[in-house]
């Protein structure tokens, strides 16, 4: 058992005191709940200041847009209650799409609007009038509770988020070292390298809503700016070390009697250099000038045109190729951790590439549409049930069934979820009975109860910065504190406390049953069509439509590519999705390099590159037309080992000139770029390759 830390009861001590802060101040203002206050702290806070201070702003602007939802559509719709039922579940669905299209913290607008506007409207069905009244009391209660977690947070040692992201980044070298370390050592396959991916994945994943909380930690614009490049490269290391992987494989197989001289030595200090401990500011020279003399290196050992004729030639350039471009994001990535841990330094960056700076993000409307739809429709037949029953207290249990809903529309499993909702609040409601029933009464002034509220509320506070524990602790101090409805004068009443909170687990037992009927799908289908929606882009990539931003193209596919893995699970099976994704990819980064150098290529040359790309057009758009992965017709092999000749024939010709010329060297250096494209794609779209024989020579295929 991993007991709590130092800094776990220091956010806990504080949040507890904040709340009581808020809870008193209430309290002497009168507020008609001020134990929503106390509520809100334990909803806002959160370890470190800047994400408290994200999520406290971004609640009080939620707040106040569902809170006017409320007051504008209650008083002209509440006589047609089945009509208001849809518009409040068409409210809910949404702002609950926003909400989940937006994947940084400002979606927490968009998910407390969705929800807000019930909670307040409901309610008020049967005193329409009061609707404003309701809605400013419950807008002052959530700011004063969001005041107070956010000044108590600031004021009483704050916790900054930046070294928690260095944490997180620090982690990610780790499993990248290791992962860097079996690939060049030609380990492809095993659970321990497919753990390794899915980890990689996962923390980059997980950067992209740390980072949107950043900037409110007094992050420096420039840092900030680093920290997002950082991210960038971090995504892009996996899929180039993928592309390594194949042609140093290739190599593996084909006997070391082809390797050169030194090749041997330069791989292994490559693997050296990834596991050396991370730059400092004294350190960070002598880490660049190991890399370039790395690259110096492998500048040395790449082989002249003559020996790309050969396929152990091809291969050795495209490893070479490859690994350049490693060293130089790992560089990049060594250099901006520097700077971003020190806040301080100049950065050149080493990795150019045109696959950099895209900005677009991959989302699945469908799902996104059916998953805030089915919430909608959960509103709508709660709302139904409700008024066909004429139940009084039954508000509560479509408010509760709508928040459940909202809380986990993005996951693609949310029925467990909705259960440890369903169970915590079960707990709060027997936490909340005792206190309300057994202890409240000997309490006679605020002193006392905050004695009494402060081991339990303190205890629970420790478990919160726990991601295992977060839901389920958090839910357990929020409705707690709600249920026990503390007012200036106790007045408590057992039947009114067992309707209204029987009603709100009714509700929530609701929502679980509706997920499970309506989203039983899991992870399953959203893998397959991610998987069919990448097939496409490859598709797209290789054929001649118009491509408006090959960037942005890119950005969307690594996207896409970090949301598949951790959906799929670790595993050692070369012919896993996993890594048949990664193949996907590039496959779809090689078409793109033809795309872009063909139309500089003189010669025979374009018209074979362009045979290549339309198979491989043709293979994707069947996939997809059957919705599962065929075999790569063989006929495709043929197509790319021809391409492969007529280029490296073109090449061998062009270093026949005796005086080379500019425009000879650029052509040459396009050649090479088709040809590694050429050779990636082989080895992506038939990885039996690695271990067969090598392709025809350009005479043969002449």
């Amino acid at each position: 058992m991993v007991y709590p830390t130092l800094r776990d009861w220091l956010f806990s001590v504080k949040t507890f005191a904040a709340a009581m802060i808020a809870l008193y101040i209430g309290l002497k203002l009168e507020l008609p709940r001020p134990y929503w206050a106390m509520a809100t702290v334990y909803i806002v806070s959160n370890p470190f200041v800047g994400a408290t201070r994200s999520k406290a702003l971004y609640r009080a602007l939620g707040t106040a847009l569902g809170a006017s939802g409320a007051v504008l559509l209650v008083p002209p719709f509440v006589e047609s209650p089945y009509l208001f039922s849809v518009i409040v579940a068409l409210w809910t669905g949404t702002l609950l799409y926003l909400a989940v299209s937006d994947r940084t913290a400002r979606s927490y607008v968009f998910l407390l609007a969705g929800y807000t506007m019930p909670i307040i409207a409901l309610p008020s069905v049967t005193n329409p009038g009061g609707v404003f009244d309701l809605a400013i009391s419950r807008t002052e209660e959530i700011l004063l509770g969001i005041v107070c977690a956010s000044v108590v947070g600031s004021a009483l040692f704050p916790s900054r988020l930046a070294p928690t992201i260095i944490e997180r980044t620090d982690a990610w070298f780790r499993d990248a070292a290791f992962y860097a370390t079996e690939t060049l050592s030609g380990r492809m396959a095993g659970s321990a390298i497919s753990g390794a991916r899915q980890r990689l994945a996962a923390t980059i994943n997980g950067l992209e809503l740390l980072l949107s909380q950043l900037a409110y930690d007094h992050t420096r614009p420039d840092v900030l700016s680093r920290t997002h490049e950082m991210r960038g490269r971090m995504q892009l290391l996996l899929p180039i070390m993928s592309s390594l992987a194949d042609p140093l494989m290739a190599l593996y197989n084909s006997g070391r009697q082809s390797w050169p001289e030194g090749l041997d030595t330069l791989i292994a200090d490559v693997i050296k250099w990834f596991n050396e401990p991370l730059p400092t500011a004294s350190s960070g020279s002598q880490s660049d000038a190991i890399a370039d003399a790395l690259r110096a290196r492998i500048s040395a050992m790449q082989p002249p045109s003559a020996a790309l004729a050969n396929w152990d030639g091809a291969l050795l350039s495209n490893a070479l190729w490859r690994m350049r471009q490693v060293i130089d994001v790992w560089q990049d990535c060594r250099s901006l951790r520097s700077i971003i841990t020190r806040e301080e330094g100049s950065w050149r960056p080493r990795f150019r590439h045109w696959r950099l700076g895209g900005t677009e993000r991959f989302y699945d409307r469908g799902i996104m549409l059916f998953s805030t739809g089915s919430a909608a429709a959960a509103v709508v037949l709660a709302c139904s049930l409700w008024i066909s029953s004429g139940w009084n207290d039954g508000a509560s249990a479509v408010t509760l069934a709508a928040v459940a809903c909202c809380f986990f529309a993005a996951l693609d499993e949310p029925a467990p979820f909705v259960f440890r909702f369903f169970v915590a609040t079960a707990i709060s409601v027997v936490a909340a009975g005792v206190y309300l029933f057994v202890v409240l009464p000997n309490v006679h002034d605020f002193p006392m109860l905050v004695v009494l509220f402060a081991a339990p509320f303190i205890f629970v506070g420790t478990l919160i910065p726990r991601p295992q524990f977060n839901l389920a602790t958090v839910l357990v101090a929020v409705n707690t504190a709600t249920f026990i409805s503390i007012q200036d004068a106790y007045d408590a009443n057992f039947l009114i406390f067992m309707n209204s909170n029987l009603a709100g687990l009714a509700g929530l037992l609701y929502a679980y049953l509706w997920t499970r009927v309506t989203r039983p799908f899991g992870a399953e289908l959203a893998a397959s069509r991610l998987l069919r929606s990448s097939w496409a882009d490859v598709a797209l990539t290789a054929s001649n439509r118009p491509i408006d931003d090959p960037r942005n193209l890119a950005a969307r596919m690594l996207d896409r590519l970090m949301q598949l893995i951790p959906r799929l699970a670790a595993t050692d099976d070369y012919r896993h999705p996993s890594i048949e994704s990664f193949r996907d990819l590039r496959i779809a980064f090689n078409a793109l390099d033809l795309r872009r150098v063909t139309r500089k290529l003189g010669g025979e040359a374009p018209a074979a590159i362009d045979r290549v790309l339309d198979g491989v057009r043709s293979y994707y758009e069947h996939c997809i037309e059957r919705r599962k992965r065929e075999p790569v017709p063989e006929n495709l092999m043929v197509s790319i080992d021809a391409a492969v000749a007529r280029v490296t024939a073109q090449g061998l010709a062009n270093a026949d000139v005796e005086v080379p010329t500019a425009n000879s060297r650029a052509s040459a250096r396009q050649l090479r770029e088709a040809l590694h494209a050429l050779v990636g794609l082989r080895l992506s779209l038939f990885p039996a390759t690695l271990t067969s024989p090598a392709p025809p020579a350009p005479e043969a295929a002449a």
